[in-house]
């Protein structure tokens, strides 16, 4: 089965493909997402999703199989299992990012997807309606982080102009500690109840298929973890 989704990020495409290499920043932009482990190129986690009053838990793993920087296209390949219960999904996802104009970013993901047991009777257009409603989320999210936090140019590109950077008149010399702040403190995402996204008629549809649904936006905020093994 055949997935294609597209995110829109309002940042220019150079920022885009930085952001979403920044794991520490795009992971709490995820609803319900948590890393567990990470081995190489090989990534284990969980994600948390609300059916209404039921709470369900997937564990995931995510293997980068490769990375084209110029091209902004990611490939990977993902695998997920619901922790009580038997749904399943197996993906080969590829993400490439595109320039929208007006500083905007699309992020185009295709996905091939194989799942077994009860979410193989369920069509294509149900697990796209709920995989969707995971990518608006992640979106708007994202989007809400970057309104607050805007991305830093990076240094090197005043170096590479032929610049050196220099701090207006008056301006007090920098003191130890200074040159490199903390990081901004993140809230975790609240677990996305899917009915809320969906419908509440969409209940049945939903429950079956939620794990392969999961599964793709785990990948997605994951690809921040290939940055740290090239």
């Amino acid at each position: 089965m055949k997935l294609e989704n597209t995110l829109s990020i309002p940042v220019a495409v150079e920022d885009a493909w930085r952001v979403l290499l920044d794991v520490e920043r795009v992971a709490p932009c995820v609803p319900g997402a948590t890393l567990t482990a990470s081995d190489g190129d090989e990534h284990r986690g969980r994600i948390k999703v609300k059916l209404g009053p039921i709470g369900l838990t997937y564990n995931g793993t995510v293997t980068f199989l490769s990375r084209d920087e110029q091209a902004r296209i990611v490939v990977l390949e993902a695998g997920g299992r619901e922790a009580r219960g038997n749904g399943t999904a197996k993906a080969l996802v590829t993400c490439r990012l595109t320039d929208a104009g007006d500083d905007r970013t699309d992020v185009h993901v295709e996905t091939e997807l194989n799942i077994t047991g009860k979410p193989a009777q369920f069509g294509r257009g149900t697990l796209a309606e709920v995989s969707g409603a995971l990518m608006d989320r992640f979106a708007e999210n994202l989007a809400a982080e970057l309104a607050v936090n805007a991305p830093e140019a990076p240094a090197y590109r005043a170096a590479d102009a032929g610049m050196s950077p220099e701090a207006p008149a008056g301006s007090p010399e920098p003191t130890p500690g200074d040159e490199h702040p903390a990081p901004a403190r993140h809230t975790p995402a609240a677990p996305l109840d899917l009915i809320d996204a969906t419908g509440a008629g969409a209940l049945k549809r939903v429950a079956p298929i939620a794990a392969a649904a999961a599964l793709l936006i785990f990948a997605l905020g994951l690809l921040g973890r290939r940055r740290h093994h090239r």
